[in-house]
This record gives C-alpha cells, structure tokens and sequence, in this order.
C-alpha cells in the first residue's frame, strides 16, 4: 500500500512537471518579447540570442516580423503582436499564439523599433534557427544570412550543420558562410589564413568584397588587416576570385551574345525569306513581331481569367496562335497592298511603312499606350547556377532553344517540301519558275505570310524578355534588316550566322562603346563589308541572282 501511494506520487509529480515545462517556456518567451521592448540595444540583442536559444515554434515568426518591422505594441495593456496592413489600420495577431484580434487603427499601437545593429543579429538568429530546416532553400537562405552577418556566436551551428549537410549545394553555401564567419571572428592566425584560402573556391561579389576589404589602406596609410602574411594572402585569393570573375563574364557575354543572336534570327528569318523570294523591303516587319507579343498578351489574358490552373500552358497556347494571326496579317498585307507594286522597291517601302505606323496606331486604340504585363510560366522562371557563381537565366535558354528548332523546322520545310522546292525555285528564276507552271502570285502570298508568321512567333519570343508595348517592334527592324544584310539576302544559313555573330559583338562593345555607339560601329563595319562582299556572306546562287 505505502509502495503504491508513492508510485502515485511520482506519477502525479510526472504529470506536473509536463504542465508545467509549456507554461516555464511561455514566460520565457513573454519576457524575451518584453525586453525587445528596452531602450538598450545589449538587452535587446540579448532577448534575440534567448529567442533563438529557447527553440520555441512562435520564435521565428517573431523574428521575422520583428525585422520586417511589424512588431508591435498595444498602448492599452502593452500587449505584444505582429501587424499587418489593412484599410482600416492594422490586422494584428498575438505575438505568443499566432491568435487573430481583429483590426485596431495605428494610434493604437506602439512601433518596437530595430537599427542596423538589432537586423544583423535577428538575421543571425533566424539563421541558426533555420539551418536544420528540412527544406533545402530555407537552408540556404539560412546560410547566406549567418554569412552576411558573421557572427562569433555561430561558429557551432554552422559545423554541426555543415557536418550532417548531404546536399552539395547546401554545403557549398554553408562552407563560404563558416569561412567569412571565421575570418571575421577568429583571433588564430593560422585559422584565418585558411579561412582566406578556403574563400577563394567562392566566385562572387560579396566574397571578393570581404577579401578585398582586407587589403584597404586607410587616409593615414594604415591597413585594415595589420598582419603582412594574411594580407599576402588575401592578395593572392583576390587575383583568384577576379580571375574567375573575368572568365565567368566572358562567358555571360557569350551566353548573352547567342541569346541576343536567336532573337535576331528570330526576328530576321520571316524577313530574310521574303526580301529573297519577292525582292521585297518590308518596313512592317517589326509589327508582325508586335502584334505576335500582343497575341501572347491576349491568350495569357485569356488563361488568367478561364485557365487560372493551366497558366504554364498559356505559351504553348500563344506559339501556334502567333503564327496564324500574323500569317494572316501578312497575307492580307500582300494580297491588298504589295501584289501591286512588284518591281518598284521605293513605292514598297514606303507603303509598308506607312502600314508599319496604321498598325502601330491601331494597337494603341485597342490595348493601349502603355506596356502590358505578360507572365513567364514556371519552367521559364529562375536561372541555372552553374559552378563558380555562373547563372544562365531559364527564359533566354528557353529562347535559343526555340530560335534553334523554328530555324531547322524552317530549313526542313524548304528542302523537302514541295511548297519549298516551289519557292526556291522563284528565288532563283522567277520568269522560268512561272514558265514551268509554278503559281509565283501564291508563292508570293505563301511567303509573306510564312515570313509574318516567323516574326509572329518572335513576338512570342521577345515578350519573355522585353515590354510588350505598340512600339516593340521599331527595336529589332534595323538590326533584322543588318542581319540579312550582313549574311546574304534570302540566304537561312547566312542569316543564322549573320545574327548569332551582330548578337556577340553587340555583347562585347556594350561594355565599352555602349548601346548606342556600338549599334553604330556594327552599322559602319557592316557598310565597310558590304563595299567587298555586296552580296553578303553566303551568296544565292542562280541564274536570276547571278545576271
């Protein structure tokens, strides 16, 4: 009996002692809420480390909202709890529970003020608390924030998580974060200098700053870091990390330069076999490529409003769709207008330009001045990080992929069609082409609006990159007509070349020359090269082109 009325006891003192553990952590995290409260920065930074340290789940939101700056106070009762904005004043939430109260007006509330000082240490703490997330990303962003922030209080952390990290991206991020943190922190030499070599496996800006920070000279020739072996050091890691730099963007440049060449191909294909087949200058090129991105903006409009689900779809959707609306176009174009100035090249200018303007204005009665927003789906959203701080951005490779297939879909439909063998047959003799039984008056019309529809498709294209506004086009008609120029008139391989080759040396004289002065020394040297070569880089061939 005795035996038994002490087994109750210790199962009663069992089960207050599990009541009371929630309401012991409770306090604690209403007195670490109270001091962030205190007008002394130590006693709030204290406050942070405890919130991090107690490992309650109210914690990081907490934080969160405290850096975010939506930590407040009720004048009333001094009640702690996390705003947001609303018509009428705030939303405000408990800060211990997460428990919705309702709306109050802004009078009502006390701001919990935070400097500079107070972010650098929730971002540490927020950091510690999310470095074993189960989330890869949050670990990440974990990592970066215990980098920036570099706190001796986080070397711990920051091994064990490294030490059980299996993501090697993850582990990369966590590493670069241990190495600034004990350059910063640490007083052994001989750890610092291989922080300094550890640093320099990193390629990118924010490394290259702490390293180069060391080798600063003060006003009074005193350097930041006083020790001549870690500044040698640091000396030697900054030439690597520069040295990587410079090579990753030479390759950004090579990789902007073809992205920038496939929308030019893009742009200019339609055009290169239509100036070819028909001998045709057509200025509304580019608003074949305008209303192709309108298109895109009208099926996405569509998608948003009936396919909310299906968005990612919208662009496969709006390819097809380009192509039809602005063959038709095309066709129209030709079959109202050009058909009856064959032969006189100024009359055609002019009348495609002024078509060029008619369009341009009535786009602007229908949608507008302004840029409309379209959307990039989700597999066109974010960049590839290759090693070494190297990103290619998904929409652009998405883009040269496409520029690629429409160009060999395109060369595959002249080669072995008979519509194709039909309009290279024109292309080189028109009068023979005719005399043989070839309607040239329906390849003429099937070639203008092939040619629209291609630039349609471009639209597509350069509403993933660029403001779809009435004058997209007026962008990309001179660099088109350089590109077909500069690779031979009516000539795919010649144009595929010519825009992958005006896209790469655009790239690498922007940094130099500028936009604006590099358009114009591209422009001088492409006249220069037409004065040896009129014909361009690839020639046609046949009796027509050659008397």
């Amino acid at each position: 009996m005795p035996a038994l009325s002490k087994l109750f006891r210790l199962r009663a003192f069992a089960v207050l002692i599990v009541l009371l553990i929630p309401s012991a952590a409770s306090a604690e995290l209403a007195q670490d809420l109270q001091a962030l409260t205190e007008k002394s920065n130590a006693t709030k930074v204290a406050a942070v480390e405890s919130l991090a340290a107690g490992g309650h789940e109210r914690a990081v939101p907490i934080l969160q909202a405290f850096l975010a700056g939506r930590l407040f106070q009720v004048k009333e009762d001094d009640r702690m709890v996390v705003a947001e904005d609303s018509a009428g004043g705030y939303r405000i939430f408990d800060a211990m529970t997460g428990e919705a109260l309702g709306e109050v007006g802004k009078r009502k509330l006390r701001k919990v003020r935070i400097n500079n000082r107070l972010r650098q240490a929730v971002k540490a703490a927020l950091g510690a608390l999310t470095l074993g997330s189960s989330d890869p990303a949050a670990r990440i962003q974990a990592a970066d924030a215990v980098f920036r922030s570099a706190q001796s209080d986080m070397l711990g952390p920051l091994e064990a998580a490294l030490a059980r990290e299996s993501d090697l991206k993850v582990a990369s991020r966590l590493a670069r974060a241990l190495a600034a943190t004990e350059l910063a922190t640490s007083d052994d030499k001989a750890t610092r200098l291989a922080a300094i070599e550890a640093l320099a496996a990193f390629v990118d800006q924010e490394v290259r700053a702490i390293v180069s920070g060391l080798l600063i000279i003060d006003g009074e020739g005193r350097p930041a870091e006083p020790d001549s072996d870690l500044r040698a050091a640091a000396a030697e890691t900054l030439k690597t990390i520069e040295s990587k730099l410079a090579f990753n963007g030479f390759i950004e440049n090579i990789f902007q330069g073809i992205s920038l060449g496939s929308v030019l191909l893009l742009a200019a294909i339609g055009l290169a076999i239509t100036f070819g087949v028909m001998g045709v200058i057509n200025m509304a090129h580019g608003e074949m490529v305008m209303i192709g991105a309108y298109t895109t903006f009208v099926v996405q409009e569509v998608f948003r409003a009936s396919f909310p689900g299906a968005f990612d779809y919208s662009l496969l959707v709006a390819i097809p769709a380009a192509f039809l609306v602005t063959g038709l176009v095309g066709i129209g174009i030709e079959r109202g207008v050009i058909r009856f100035l064959y032969g006189r090249p100024l009359e055609t200018l002019l009348a495609t330009w002024g078509l060029s303007l008619i369009l341009q204005q009535v786009v602007r009665s229908i949608f507008g001045p302004t840029n409309r927003e379209v959307g990039n789906p989700a597999w066109m959203s974010g960049a590839w990080e290759v090693a070494g701080g190297l990103t290619l951005t998904y929409n652009r490779l998405w883009i040269i992929l496409f520029a690629l297939l429409v160009f060999a879909l395109l060369m595959a439909l002249i080669r072995f069609s008979g519509y194709g063998l039909q309009m290279r047959a024109v292309t080189q003799n028109r009068p023979m082409a005719s005399s043989m039984g070839i309607r040239t008056g329906w390849v003429d019309a099937m070639t203008f609006g092939l040619g629209s529809g291609i630039a349609g498709m471009a639209g597509v294209a350069l509403s993933q990159i660029d403001n779809v506004s009435p004058n997209l086009g007026q962008g990309y008609i001179i660099d088109s007509f350089m590109v077909v120029v500069f690779g031979g008139v009516g000539n795919l391989w010649g144009t595929l070349v010519g825009a992958f080759s005006l896209g790469l040396v655009n790239k690498f004289l922007e940094p130099y020359a500028g936009a604006v002065l590099g358009k114009i020394l591209v422009l001088v040297v492409i006249i220069l090269f037409i004065q040896k070569r009129p014909r361009g880089l690839f020639a046609l061939r046949g009796r027509a082109v050659e008397n």
